[in-house]
This record gives structure tokens, sequence and C-alpha cells, in this order.
């Protein structure tokens, strides 16, 4: 790591040029850990360039996770973007268990038994739509199939 600090840009050109070999991880967290004492004006065109020099490679998707870990001190368009993916992957989470509950307290508001593999259904099922429709449908059901089943 000595080496990195010493010659940020040739470690950054290691980097890029070792892309494809099976050690690139390691080269990767040495150069993001090397960052970490760097000035923010030397960082920023570093991460940028490195980002670019490994295109979508695998060892790209490597860099974008060490930068958002590593250098999460570290604001750039690279690290603010992968940030905002969090937060969007976040919110989405959020709000298919906020409707996966609503459903649920729907249908036990409204006496609707629930079998085990209708639960495992609702608690398993990631898409926000199907659950809005089955919600919506939960307002009216008699049963748990009513929930489930096209009109």
């Amino acid at each position: 790591m000595a080496e990195a600090r010493k010659d940020l840009a040739l470690a950054t050109l290691s980097a890029i040029t070792h892309a494809g070999d099976p050690a690139i991880g390691a080269i990767l967290k040495t150069l993001s850990a090397a960052l970490r004492d760097a000035p923010e004006g030397i960082v920023e065109p570093i991460v940028e360039l490195t980002a670019q020099g490994l295109g979508n490679r695998p060892a790209a998707e490597q860099w974008r996770n060490l930068v958002a870990v590593d250098l999460s001190f570290y604001t750039s368009p690279l690290s603010e973007e992968i940030r905002d993916e969090g937060r969007v992957e976040g919110r989405a989470e959020g709000r298919v268990e906020g409707r996966a509950e609503s459903l649920l307290t729907v249908l036990e508001l409204r006496g609707v038994r629930l079998t085990p593999e209708a639960r495992e259904r609702i608690d398993a099922c990631r898409d926000a739509e199907t659950l809005r429709t089955w919600l919506t449908r939960a307002m009216t059901a008699d049963s748990s199939e009513d929930v489930f089943t096209e009109e």
C-alpha cells in the first residue's frame, strides 16, 4: 500500500491494466485504501478515471462497491450515484414492505382468515404493484382466495 500511496497514478494504471486479473480485488482495495489519505482534489479524478478505465468489466462493480464503502467520506459524481441508487432501492423495498403490512392489516381487520400459503405468498411478493392490486381486492374480499383471484 505504501507504493500505491507514493504513486497514485501508477496504482490507478495498474488497476485499469489488470482489470481482468484474478487479483483485481486486492489491487482495487489497495488503491481505495491509498486514496483515504489523499487530498480530495486528487481523489476525485482518480476515482473517476479508475471507473472509466474499468469500463463495464466485472472489476468496475467491485470498484463501485469500494468507493461506496471504503471512501464513504468522499463525494464525487460516482460515489453520489452509488449512494442514490441505494436510497432508491431502500425506498422501493420500504414501499413493498408497507403494502404487504397494509394488506395483512386490512385482511385481519375484516376478519378474513389467511392460510399459511396465502400469508407466505404475501410475504414473498416483492412487486409493489401486485401488492397494491391485492390490497385493493382485500377491501371487499370475503376470503384470501378473493384477494389472489383475477377478475
